[in-house]
Parts: structure tokens; sequence; C-alpha cells
């Protein structure tokens, strides 16, 4: 059976104090009411340490927004996949497409990235999706594929089985607009089946796809329910703990 996965991205929100609180506050509701999929909740870097010391990580898991695609040196301001690691997180969201557009972020980029963080132990959260633009022109197939085989598809089987996929509509991201359930579960199901073109059906059948595109508790039932779609990427939603266990609790 693989993985249902409800992951949080807090981008850069929460200074250091409340995102400590925030984090304390999830972790005493889901040890009270233990959720029915992995949770993982992926801070900004200087949240990292403070928030593992909070967090059972049986229930949360913790993650990092990004990493280097260097391994170290003299890159200043850049944190490397080691430093994540070494903070106590398990995962990190790569290739998301606010990275991809505001930080000019190239499928080499990373590939890299990706190579540093399974290296190091972590599981990567690797973003895909299209614009506006792209959907409109009924391109989101080949967009989606395109950064399959430009930044993951290099991998070997057992390195692909490390991957989490995250499908978020470009277009839905933040602007209120939700994919329809059908919209979503339909490029879900093309997603799983190029990833058993190259891997095969079992690779596939395993592989988490999230889905990350203005997921909040009231869709996400009815998003969950569809056969392909194996959890959220929660932006906004996952800034409050009763919004994000809302959409942890559409599992139950």
């Amino acid at each position: 059976m693989r993985k249902k996965i409800v992951a949080g991205n807090w981008k850069m929100n929460m200074n250091l104090q409340d995102g400590i609180a925030l984090a304390k506050e999830l972790n005493d509701a889901l040890v009270a009411d233990k959720p029915n999929c992995g949770v993982v909740i992926c801070t900004p870097f200087i949240h990292l340490a403070s928030v593992a010391q909070f967090l059972n990580q049986d229930v949360i898991g913790l993650g990092a927004e990004n990493c280097a695609d260097k391994e170290k040196g003299a890159y200043t301001g850049e944190v490397s996949a080691e430093m994540v690691k070494s903070t106590g997180a398990q995962y990190v969201i790569l290739g998301h497409s606010e990275r991809r557009e505001y930080y000019h972020e190239t499928p080499e980029i990373l590939k890299e990235k990706v190579m540093l963080a399974l290296k190091n132990d972590l599981k990567v959260i690797f973003c895909i999706g299209e614009t506006l633009e792209e959907r409109e022109a009924n391109k989101q197939n080949e967009v989606v594929k395109a950064e399959l085989e430009g930044s993951v598809f290099n991998l070997s089987a057992d390195e692909f089985r490390k991957i989490v996929i995250a499908y978020e509509p470009i277009w839905a991201i933040g602007t209120g607009k939700t994919a329809t359930s059908e919209q979503a579960e339909e490029i879900h199901a093309y997603i799983r089946s190029i990833i058993a073109e190259k891997y095969g059906k079992d690779v596939a059948e395993d592989t988490t796809i999230l889905y990350g595109g203005s997921c909040k508790p009231s869709n996400a039932p009815e998003l969950f329910a569809k056969p392909d779609i194996d959890g959220g990427l929660i932006g906004g939603a996952s800034l409050k703990a009763a919004d994000f266990k809302g959409i942890i609790d559409a599992w139950k």
C-alpha cells in the first residue's frame, strides 16, 4: 500500500517563536488524535533544528522547503542537504513552482539538488505542474512529463522510490481556484502512467502523488477520495493548526 501523506509547506511565514508554537500545537493535537496518514511539516531553514525538538517524528515528519545544489563550500547564504539532514529533518521540497519561477531553478539545478538530497538520506517531495497558459493550451501532460524527465527520471528505480511527487497546478496556488477533483485525478493518473512506463507498474503503484493547489478542509475529502490522489501539499491552510488538522482528518 502506498503511503498517504499530508504535507504542510509554510513558505516564508512565521517567525521562529510562532513557528515553534504552531509545531507544538500540531504535535499535541496529532498525538492526542492519531492521524490516519503520514504528516509532514516543511518549515523555513531557521526553524528546523528548534522545531525538531518538539515533534514526535512517529506522528509528524519534518522537512525543509529547499536545499542547495552544491555539497558545501563558498556559497554564502546557501543551506546544503547535509545541513538540512543534521537538523533532524527527513524530507525536503524541491522544484516548487515558486523556486522555478522567482529563482530561475532549471531542471539541471533541480537534478543536482535531488541527487544531493538522496545522498544525504532525505526523502524528496518533488513538485511539478503547469501554468494557466499551459493548461488552456492543453499542454499540462507534456509539461509534467518534461519536468519529471528533466530532474528525476535519471534516478534508478530504488532511488526513485524515495521520491514523493506533488502535482501543483500553478494556476490554483493561492488563487482560490482549485482543479476539480476530476481534473486532478486525470493528471495524477497520467503521472502514474508515465512513472509506470519508466520504472514499471510496481514502482508506479507505490509512488505517493500529492495534490497541491488550494486544498482545504472543505475540498480535501472529495480530492482524497480519488484513486490516484494520495494526499496534499498544503500551503496557506498549513499555517493554522485547525485547518491543517481538518485536511489530515479527511483521511478518516
